[in-house]
C-alpha cells in the first residue's frame, strides 16, 4: 500500500503534466484605439475569411469589422443581423438572482463571443446562454442546443451577467467560456451532447485578489487559447489536458500610463483572436474614458506577438 502511494505521487510530480507552464512578458508588436467604438464595449473577436470580426455587448443588432489603415484601427459594420428573436428564458438560479433579471431588458441579447466556421458566424449571448448562427447575409437564428441546466447542476452559470463569455468552434466543437465564480469550459458537440471542464491552475498567474475568470477563447495551431482577463494573461492550453503549456502577460502594457483607463475595475481584455499574425486582444472599458484623456472613450486593441520560443517548437496536435 505504502509502495503504491509513493508511486503514485512521484508519478504525479515527474509528470509532464506538472511542469509549470513558463509566464512570459507579452511582447506588443502594436496597440490601437478602435475608431468608432466609444460606448460600444466591444467584448469579442474573432478571424474571418482574412478580417477581424468584432461585437459589442451593447448592440445585439450587428457584426463589425476591424479595418487597419495608416497605423490605425477602425470600427466598421459587417452585417447587420435579421430574424433572431428572443429565445426562452432559463428559470434563475435564485430569487436574488431572478430579481436582477427583472431590470435587464429582454432584447439585449449580450453578445460576449464570436467564432466563424465554414462560411458562418456564431455568436453566444451571455444573457441567455445560446448560440446564435449567422449567414453571409445577416440572417440569423438560434442553434436549438442549450446547456444553461447542466452546467447550473454542476455549479457553474449562478451569477447573472457573469456566464457564457466567450465562444470558439474547433472543428465539429464548440467551446464555451463561462466567466467566473467559479470559471469553466463547457464543451458542446454537433450533436448537442455538452460536458462541463474545469481549467487546470498555472502556478504564477496573479489574479490581484480579483476572481479567477476566463473572458475569450480562440483556437489555432491545434491548441486552445485561454484569455484570463484578471490576470491579464494569454495562455496557450493542449488539448484534451487543458494543461498550459505557456502564458503572455501583458499587464505591463495595458496600465502603461499612456494605456489605463481612469477606472482600472474596467478596461479588462474580453475579446481574444490568434492567428498568424499573433495575438490580439480587445478591452471592454465599459464607457471609461483612458487617464491621459479621460473624454476618449475608444477600446484599446493590443497586438501581441507569439513568444520567440513559441514560433519554432512543435507540438503535438
Amino acid at each position: 500500500m505504502i509502495k503504491r502511494t509513493l508511486f503514485s505521487v512521484l508519478s504525479v510530480v515527474l509528470s509532464p503534466l506538472a511542469i509549470a507552464a513558463e509566464i512570459t512578458p507579452a511582447r506588443l508588436l502594436a496597440s490601437y484605439w478602435v475608431n468608432s467604438s466609444a460606448g460600444l464595449d466591444i467584448s469579442g473577436l474573432s478571424f474571418c475569411s482574412g478580417g477581424l470580426l468584432a461585437v459589442s455587448d451593447k448592440n445585439s443588432e450587428e457584426i463589425y469589422t476591424l479595418e487597419f489603415r495608416d497605423g490605425s484601427a477602425d470600427l466598421e459594420s459587417h452585417l447587420r443581423l435579421s430574424g433572431l428573436g428572443i429565445p426562452e428564458q432559463d428559470e434563475p438560479v435564485s430569487a436574488w438572482e431572478g430579481f436582477k433579471e427583472l431590470f435587464r431588458p429582454a432584447e439585449d441579447l449580450d453578445f460576449e463571443g464570436v467564432t466563424c466556421s465554414d462560411g458562418q458566424v456564431y455568436l453566444v449571448s451571455e444573457h441567455y446562454n445560446r448560440i446564435a448562427i449567422v449567414d453571409n447575409e445577416g440572417n440569423a437564428r438560434w442553434q436549438e442546443h442549450s446547456w444553461s441546466a447542466l452546467a447550473r447542476s454542476h455549479g457553474f452559470l449562478q451569477k447573472t451577467n457573469a456566464s457564457s463569455e466567450g465562444l470558439v468552434k474547433a472543428d465539429d466543437t464548440f467551446w464555451v467560456a463561462m466567466e467566473r465564480e467559479p470559471r469553466g469550459l463547457l464543451r458542446l458537440n454537433a450533436d448537442g451532447g455538452a460536458s462541463t471542464l474545469t481549467l487546470p491552475q498555472v502556478d504564477g498567474l496573479d489574479f490581484a485578489g480579483r476572481s479567477e475568470d476566463l473572458a475569450g477563447l480562440d483556437y489555432y495551431d491545434g491548441a486552445l487559447f485561454t484569455l484570463e482577463r484578471n490576470a491579464h494573461a494569454v495562455c496557450r492550453r493542449a488539448l484534451p489536458s487543458l494543461e498550459a503549456e505557456w502564458c503572455l502577460d501583458y499587464r505591463s502594457l495595458e496600465e502603461s500610463p499612456e494605456r489605463v483607463y481612469e477606472e482600472t475595475r474596467y478596461g479588462k481584455g474580453e475579446g481574444l483572436a490568434v492567428g498568424e499574425q499573433g495575438i490580439f486582444v480587445v478591452l471592454d472599458n465599459n464607457n471609461v474614458g483612458r487617464a491621459q484623456a479621460p473624454d476618449d472613450k475608444r477600446a484599446l486593441l493590443l497586438h501581441l506577438a507569439m513568444p520567440e520560443e513559441a514560433v519554432n517548437k512543435q507540438y503535438k496536435q
